[in-house]
């Protein structure tokens, strides 16, 4: 099976920052697009970056430019790079990956989520 698995989350100052990582573990023949979303409590989960096998990136408003998503397709892995950290940036974290297994069944995949807080 395809696994998501997660890491870098925890408790920063604002101003502070954080790099989540992401790694795809399994039967993977391929992975096209990598992205992070995030969900703070009563909120729906929203699109925080996005990233194409070839490189592309795309990035939600809020970030504005302090968030960085870059990968390394060899590893199987994607990155978040949190700069300048603001509590409203206090959310779970979940990574997202469009795979292609290793019987060509493409399919969406979800990470276990990582909390990130932001707090003096």
């Amino acid at each position: 099976q395809v696994r998501l698995v997660e890491s870098g989350g925890g408790l920063v100052q604002p101003g502070g920052s954080l790099r989540l990582s992401c790694a795809a573990r399994g039967s993977i023949r391929s992975i096209n697009d990598m992205a992070w979303h995030r969900q703070a409590p009563g909120k729906q989960r929203e699109l925080v970056a996005a990233s194409t096998s070839g490189g592309s990136t795309n990035y939600a408003d809020f970030v504005k430019g302090r968030f960085t998503i870059s990968r390394d397709n060899a590893r199987n892995t994607v990155y978040l790079q949190m700069n300048s950290l603001k509590p409203d940036d206090t959310a779970v974290y979940y990574c997202n990956a469009d795979v292609v297994n290793h019987y060509a069944t493409r399919a969406s995949y979800w990470g276990q989520g990582t909390q990130v807080t932001v707090s003096s």
